[in-house]
């Protein structure tokens, strides 16, 4: 008897393995699984030379989507059980992590003798978080902020400011301060809820591209995200801790030095195995399994298809599990909508975007084209990105992956300053040619990540030339301004620290990316769009792509000057349903 019930143990054991197998193989809002769980759900990832230290890099994981600031009695936090980790990658000889910071939060009930969130001086869900550091790929741990504080959400006068009954705060914002604290290592640390600083219009997008561009009058774009908060983990890192070799930034070769590449990924595991019990208890077990991870801004959300998704959360960067993955960039979906061969003509919102089919006279970009695999062999390949003896066995895989030269490298190792990645400026109408160099976040590890270039400038954000267009408005001016435009010399150009060479709270990602399907980074390098001539590179076709806009273009309040930049969270008692648009 004694072994029939261990062996139905076991069996029911097993099956509560697979099951939660099943149900945690996912990550991020857009995949079907992880929908189900916000507390363990990266929401977006930003990493960016901080604005004010140019000696520092700022990295920003947000998790919990569309938290709605009066969402009590139970107010949105950080998950107990969810281990929340942002990965860094500096080197190409190591198989994963670099660097890893791992966090994990508790928290405590102060008064249950009350429904209230904040009463009488006392918090419930008084929440508290660790945070780890890993050298050595995960291997070992040392932690590096014991007992960090989390501040409440901001639910209103009286819980926050309020005499007796509440807190007794100055404010909400002394409770941010008073939550930055500085690790045993030397970097900034906040954790709490924040404004959401992504703006998108999610409606429009996911009505089949139908897009509301900022300025129309007749369908305004709508915020989807504004007026909602999210939960943030925050560091702000010097660069010497970050680079291979702990060189800061003046030790940099120029703005561009290659050593200075890192990669970056966040992501949220929780244990396989989650038991529900007759009290109310719940309990967890097993070994932890990642459930969400984030790397590029939309990936999962706008190229990797709906059957794929969960599996797609449920991998590292590592160990080439992203290669499978490939064809989905060399031939975007997305594409198809932008050529009047496929399905252009539906989707109306799109027009202004048309992917080159007869560049330079030669060469076809729409899906399933050759691009510029024509060229394959040719010496005039020697030396440059598409040189087989250098990487082009990549960007130039067979006949039918137009866009492995461009959207791949983008996502997947970022893109060398090397021929032809360098602007049209001085190639002479050659594209193959040398041209200005405008970037280098080249870190081969053929995983999805956002790479960064730590030797760039940061672009004060008070700059007339500011752009939330980031790397593509660089590479306009870089092409069209006097001021950079007069040699293919190597200077700094108004937005090199901007997407996809890390990503900064302003930039406008969706635009970026969607002007980044439509060819865009071929055009800048001298692949112009069909209406092109060498006398008239910048064409009607590129303009009406400059011109174009997803819906809103920037978030809906303003970002803070210092760490940790992202806006106070939006306070509950204070908050109107119709200012949501």
């Amino acid at each position: 008897m004694m072994n029939l019930c261990r062996l139905r143990y076991c069996i029911l054991s097993f099956v509560t393995l697979l099951c939660s197998l099943a149900s945690y193989a996912s990550s991020h809002r857009e995949a079907p699984l992880i929908s189900n769980d916000p507390l363990a759900d990266n929401t977006d990832l930003y990493a960016f030379k901080s604005p004010d230290d140019p000696n520092s890099i700022t990295i920003i994981a947000n998790y919990i989507p569309f938290e709605s600031p009066d969402g009590g009695p139970n107010y949105y936090n950080f998950g107990p059980n969810v281990r929340y980790e942002i990965h860094i990658k500096n080197k190409t000889t190591t198989a994963g992590d670099d660097i890893t910071y791992r966090f994990t939060f508790s928290s405590i009930n102060e008064d249950p003798t009350t429904f209230f969130n904040i009463r009488l001086g006392k918090q419930n869900l008084k929440t508290t978080y660790k945070c780890e550091k890993s050298m050595d790929g995960g291997m070992t741990f040392s932690t590096i902020v014991a007992e960090g504080i989390v501040p409440p959400n901001n639910i209103g006068p009286r819980s926050i400011e309020g005499k007796t009954v509440g807190l007794e705060a100055p404010d909400y914002n002394s409770l941010v301060e008073g939550a930055i604290n500085t690790a045993t290592s030397g970097e900034k640390v906040f954790c709490g809820p924040v404004d959401d600083p992504f703006f998108v219009d999610l409606a429009g997008a996911f009505d089949v591209g139908n897009f509301r561009p900022e300025g129309n009058t007749t369908n305004a774009p709508k915020g989807t995200l504004n007026r909602f908060n999210v939960h943030t983990i925050a560091l702000k890192i010097p660069v010497s801790m970050l680079q291979k070799e702990g060189r800061g930034v003046s030790q940099a070769e120029n703005i561009l030095d290659a050593d200075f590449v890192i990669g970056v990924w966040a992501s949220a595991s929780r244990q396989m195995i989650k038991t529900l019990g007759t009290d109310g208890e719940v309990g967890y077990e097993g070994k932890y399994v990642q459930v969400s991870r984030l790397g590029m801004p939309l990936t999962n959300e706008a190229v990797i298809p709906i059957g794929m998704k969960d599996l797609w959360n449920s991998l590292t960067p590592y160990e080439g599990h992203d290669l499978q993955f490939a064809k989905y960039f060399v031939n975007p979906e997305l594409a198809l909508y932008m050529d009047d061969s496929k399905f252009g003509a539906a989707v109306p919102s799109l027009n202004a975007l048309r992917i080159q089919s007869n560049s330079l006279g030669a060469f076809d970009f729409r899906n399933g084209r050759s691009g510029l695999f024509g060229l394959k062999g040719s010496s005039a390949l020697v030396g440059t990105a598409l040189d087989d003896a250098i990487f082009g066995t990549l960007l130039l895989p067979d006949i039918a992956s137009p866009r492995a030269v461009d959207l791949l490298p983008i996502f997947y190792t970022g893109v060398p300053n090397l021929a032809p990645y360098q602007l049209a400026t001085g190639k002479n109408n050659n594209p193959l040619a040398k041209g200005k160099p405008f970037i280098n976040n080249f870190l081969p590890t053929l995983g999805d990540m956002l790479r960064l270039n730590m030797a760039v400038p940061a672009t004060p954000r008070d700059d007339s030339k500011f752009s939330s267009l980031g790397l593509v408005q660089a590479a306009v001016l870089g092409i069209t301004d006097p001021a950079y435009n007069a040699n293919k010399d190597l200077q700094w150009i108004p937005n090199m620290d901007g997407f996809p060479n890390g990503r900064r709270l302003e930039d406008d990602v969706t635009t970026i990316e969607l002007q980044a399907v439509s060819g865009i980074v071929l055009a800048a390098i001298g692949l112009f769009y069909d209406d092109a001539t060498p006398e008239a590179p910048v064409s009607p076709q590129l303009l009406r792509v400059l011109t174009f806009n997803s819906g809103p273009t920037k978030n809906d309040t303003s970002l803070k000057g210092t760490f940790p930049y992202v806006a106070n969270p939006w306070r509950g008692f204070d908050y109107p349903e119709k200012a949501r648009f």
